[in-house]
């Protein structure tokens, strides 16, 4: 049977430390939203404050690029790196000069956010943003070349400026922390996974699991092209679960909710359209995590039966390994749209944003860490268990 578990706590932070975590693995799951993405930054400072180190990092897109941040840098600067990322790309200079003393001095109830939102969504699709990203010119719509002038939008060398600086791919590649970031062949339309257990990676490996069609161009890697991962499937926790059967405590960070109300008119239409083409299915993933912990259960019960004898095979004692228990733990976080936020809020770059993203990101995790029974092992006629956790409006 598998737990989903809804509550809310007091936001109050409560230590832990990774060598008192009773699993093998600790993986942080980074799911793709552009400018969403700072708040995945929040919960990863809260998880670094409360001395818990992922050693799997899985990232899709923005989350992709959030995880080359991470694992490719000193464990003491891990978070003042994705600071730097984030103020980088979300640098802003059509900010309002008054910041929010120009709301509480009109005369009328005004919701400022919504307009410097929308303001930053003008200015990132038509100058672009800082160390990520700048439009082409001419547009590809009347681009007398072909390949990536004539395929995209916007040229992302900046972007690849912008890890190279801040990235040490090989502190990154050192095996410190395993990567895996999700990207989609372009010529075979399958989606395939670049990681750290199986090659080096680069620059371009990120660049190419963010390469959202027809914004950014497909990234050529050994040949092949590929576009963002999140164009196939924009949550990498199927790789984590997947992998050798060991114990596994995964903090899945969603920028995108399945559930939300009928949209009541075409703006609402194009927010609910995304929400749902880009949300997680994790019902799914774990349903299948579970039928296969049902099936080690069952073999487990089979072997049993079996005669002492015919244990000592090595095929029936390598299938005894595989049989073993494993457990499963899901921390799963999603991040709550506010009200003032519309259809543009994966590409609403401005610095405000991008704060109260990241701070609902840290006083989720510092809430959902309140109670460190979320962390315990299931029980073993269980198996694997999720933490549904929604942060209160």
């Amino acid at each position: 049977m598998l737990n989903v578990i809804r509550e809310q706590t007091d936001p109050v932070p409560q230590p832990h430390n990774k060598a008192l975590l009773p699993y093998d693995v600790v993986a942080l799951v980074l799911q793709g939203g552009g400018a969403l993405g700072a708040y995945q930054a929040g919960v990863y400072e809260g998880l670094h404050e409360a001395g818990i180190r992922p050693n799997w990092l899985a990232g899709i897109s923005i989350g992709a690029l959030n995880a080359a941040i991470i694992a490719g840098s000193p464990e003491t600067e891990r978070v003042a790196r994705l600071r730097e990322f984030w103020e980088t790309i979300c640098a802003f200079s059509i900010e309002w000069p008054a910041g929010e003393g120009l709301a509480n001095a009109l005369p009328f109830a005004f919701d400022i956010s919504s307009v410097r939102n929308a303001l930053a969504a003008a200015k990132a699709l038509v100058h672009g943003q800082s160390g990520f990203f700048k439009p082409r010119f001419p547009s590809p719509l009347w681009s007398p070349f072909s390949g990536d002038a004539a395929t995209s939008f916007y040229d992302t060398a900046p972007l690849h400026q912008t890890l190279e600086r801040l990235v040490d791919f090989d502190r990154l590649n050192s095996g410190e922390v395993r990567v895996s970031v999700g990207a989609v062949n372009v010529r075979t339309g399958n989606l395939t996974y670049f990681d750290t257990a199986e090659r080096r990676l680069g620059p371009k490996h990120f660049m190419a699991s963010g390469a959202l069609p027809p914004g950014f161009p497909a990234v050529e890697i050994e040949g092949e092209h590929y576009w963002d991962g999140g164009v196939v499937s924009n949550t990498p926790l199927s790789r984590v679960l997947s992998g050798e059967p060991r114990d596994t405590l995964t903090f899945q960070i969603d920028l995108w909710s399945a559930r939300g109300r009928v949209p009541y008119d075409l703006m609402e239409v194009s927010s609910r359209q995304k929400d749902i083409q880009y949300s997680s299915r994790t019902r799914a993933v774990t349903d299948q995590a579970l039928r296969i912990q049902k099936m080690r259960q069952a073999l487990q019960r089979t072997l049993e039966k079996l005669p002492a004898s015919a244990k000592s095979d090595p095929e029936l004692r390598a299938i005894a390994d595989l049989a073993r228990h494993r457990s499963y733990n899901i921390v799963h976080l999603i991040y709550q749209s506010k009200v003032h936020e519309g259809h543009s809020r994966d590409y609403e770059f401005g610095l405000s944003a991008m704060r109260a993203h990241w701070q609902s990101g840290l006083e989720d995790i510092r809430r959902t860490l309140a109670d460190p029974r979320r962390l315990d092992p299931p029980a073993p006629e269980v198996g694997i268990v999720t933490h549904d956790i929604h942060r209160p409006e």
